[in-house]
This record gives C-alpha cells, structure tokens and sequence, in this order.
C-alpha cells in the first residue's frame, strides 16, 4: 500500500459507503478527492493522508481512528423478505447496519456475557427437506424452551433477546424491507434488524417471529437468488411465525365458527397478532378452507382496506433492550463513561443511539431521561454491579477489559 496512513481498513471504507448509502462520487465530492482516489481507498492500492482521512471522518461521522480497525467477520449472508433487484441497495445498506451492531455488540461484550443462546438447533440443509410439521414441532419447541406455555406471548421482544438474540429496531428509510437477520460467527449468536418505518406493533412482532423462523430453520442455507427458492423460504419463515404466535390448540380453540372478521377481531389485542395473519393461520390449520380464506381477505379489503385494521394503534411496537439496559448498565456502574462509549466503539453517538434504542442525545449527556431507580450502595462495588445486571440479564465480569 503506498503513501498515507498506516493501517488504513479498506474494508471499512467499503461498510461506510454502505452504511451511509454513498456513491464513491458523491462520497469524492464531499471529502474533496477525486472518484479515482476514493477508488484507491477502496483498493488497497493508497491510503489517504491524514488531513483526507480527518475530513473522510467527518462525512462519514466516524472516529478517525476507527478506519484503522479490523473488521471482525462478517456475518452469516441475511435473508430479506423482498428478493428484488431494484432493493440491491437498500440490502447492501440495511446488511452494513448489521455489521455495525454486531461492533457494538462486540465492543460490551468485553464487559459483559449476554444471556446465553437457547433456541431450536435443526441441522436443515435445504429448504424442500423441511415439512409443514417440521415448522409447527419447531415452534412448540420454541415456546418450550423459553417457558411460554400455549399462551398469548405478552412481550416477544424481551423473550427474543433473553434467548441470547441481539436485536435492533431502527428507522431505515426503507419501507419495503421490514426486516433482516443473520448468525454472527464472532458472536457465536443471532442478530436481528427490524425495521420501525411503520408503527404497527402487530406487524412488528409478526417480523419478528418471521425472522425467528429463518434463524431457526434455515441456519447454515445460502442465500439464493431463485424466486422460487426464496419464495419457499419465506412462506416457511410466516407459517414458523404463525404458529409461534398462534399455537395451534390454544388460539384455534378460541376462534368461533363461523369465522368472522368480527370475531378475529375481539382476539386481535390478546394475542397480538393482526386478522390477516389469524385468517392465514386458521387456513394452515385447516379451519377453514381456500374459498373461506379468499371470501375473508376479499371482506377485509372492501371494509378496511389492505395496508391497516381496525385496533393498529392499539399496541406500540416493541422495545428493545438488551443493549441499551447494556450500556446504561455500564455508564451508572462507572465502567465505561457515557462520554467514552462512542470513543470506544468508534461510531457516531447518534448511530450508537439509534442501533441500541438509547434516548437521542442520551450518549451527549443531554438526553431528557428520567432515573426512578439507582444502584444500591455495597461494600463491594461488583456486588452492586451484579445486582444490576440482573435485573437487564446480563453478567458483568469484573476480571476482563480492553
């Protein structure tokens, strides 16, 4: 590598031009380099002086240093509910979002274990092995393993993440992909990005447990790029969340027959599952049959339309935790100062904030957040600490650092 700094990341100009949704020219216009030079960058073939990397840094609204830092590796590749070339973008983007988790992650993981994996293992190498009653058994596995019983699940967010599962919910600007995910082989543990673009909490546990699905039943597949493959995939991806959602014994026994769009209706809140996704259900149980099905869509759509129901706003979408409780964790326990965390991590505070549902402005110190608990003063500040992480379902080693 010729003239420049040392130890410039080609790869991480690579992350951030997706992360960012940059072109090289747009990015050249902005650092003041021409196109080629930027190319170069991206090469390996020259790395920029240190005035081209402090304005780079700015654009990018990174910390210089963090071009210089390895990338770990990559995740496994995610799959995306649109298969569309015309989304080859947004994919690109959306996966750089991912990556950037997984640094976060990466990054508390020095001071803490997170809950530790505990979801199904299926050893599926391809997508036609997989049976209907293969999703269903892998679904009351699930709810076995995390204690859910044959009930409504109240919060599947929290179940998700105390699964050991590192889950984001950011704005994208993509409303055509509600969600991505994939296994991080540094992390030895699910990710998962969910899109918050529309507020509908029923829709959002619904891609949820999609990708739950994917995660489950599909480890290890490669990705691919034939309709008809993907198109598998996904309706084994929605019949694993209908039937994580909508346990067969339980949720059939309470629907009324005739089938109404009334009465799915009056199950809607309790079970946190939308009509459309009921009415698919019971047809994948065989309550109701495919003219059944089509009378019922066609009767949601002349009384509400296709993109809404009735009741929409009647769940906020679920929260994430796992790493925001993480940081702020930290930050009151005095190991990592909120003023350090972008430093350490290398990211912006805003992108920090909003990959771990942190308060905007919250890493600034300036973040309108109201504490109703502290830390109990101890004798032994770890036992303090201890008792915190707890309470967020993390541990905190006291006997690692960086």
């Amino acid at each position: 590598m010729s003239r420049g700094i040392t130890g410039f990341e080609p790869g991480r100009l690579v992350q951030a031009l997706a992360a960012r949704g940059l072109s090289q020219v747009a990015l050249a216009s902005m650092v003041g380099v021409s196109p080629a030079t930027v190319s170069k960058w991206k090469s390996g073939q020259q790395s920029p002086e240190a005035e081209a990397l402090a304005n780079l840094s700015q654009v990018i609204n990174v910390a210089p240093e963090w071009f210089t830092r390895p990338i770990p590796e990559k995740c496994s590749l995610p799959l995306f509910r649109s298969n569309a070339s015309a989304h080859a973008n947004a994919r690109i983007m959306l996966e750089a979002r991912l990556e950037w988790a997984q640094d976060i992650a990466l990054a508390l993981e020095e001071f803490v274990d997170f809950p530790e994996v505990n979801l199904p293992e299926r050893k599926f190498t391809d997508p036609e092995q997989i049976t209907s009653a293969d999703i269903e058994e892998a679904a009351d596995e699930c709810r076995e393993l995390w204690g859910l019983g044959r009930r409504a699940v109240p919060d599947l967010a929290m179940a998700v993440e105390g699964a050991g599962v590192i889950l984001v919910r950011e704005e994208t600007g993509i409303a055509t992909i509600e969600g991505l995910s994939a296994w991080s082989h540094v992390l030895n543990r699910p990710l998962v990005l969910l899109s918050s673009d529309k507020q509908n909490g029923f829709r959002s546990r619904f891609d949820l447990a999609h990708e739950l699905g994917h995660l489950i039943l599909h480890k290890g597949m490669e990705r691919s790029t034939d309709p008809v493959r993907h198109k598998v995939m996904e309706d084994q991806a929605h019949r694993f969340a209908g039937a994580f959602l909508l346990p067969a014994e339980t949720f059939a026994a309470e629907v009324r027959s005739p089938v109404t769009l009334d009465s799915l209706l009056l199950l809607k809140q309790r079970w946190g599952v939308s009509v459309a996704a009921m009415v698919m259900r019971l047809w994948a149980l065989g309550v109701i049959d495919d003219d059944a099905k089509g009378l019922l869509f066609k009767r949601r759509s002349a009384r509400w339309g296709v993109k809404a129901e009735p009741g929409d706003e009647g769940r906020a979408p679920e929260q994430t935790r796992l790493l925001r409780r993480t940081i702020e964790l930290l930050a009151s326990s005095g190991v990592l100062p909120v003023n350090g965390v972008s430093a350490y991590i290398g990211l912006s505070n805003t992108d920090i904030e909003m990959l771990t549902g942190l308060p905007l402005r919250y890493l600034s110190g300036n973040a309108e957040v109201v504490h109703f608990a502290k830390l109990k003063s101890a004798s032994s500040p770890t036992a303090s600490v201890k008792r915190a992480a707890e309470e967020v379902g993390v541990v905190v080693p006291f006997n690692r650092g960086r």
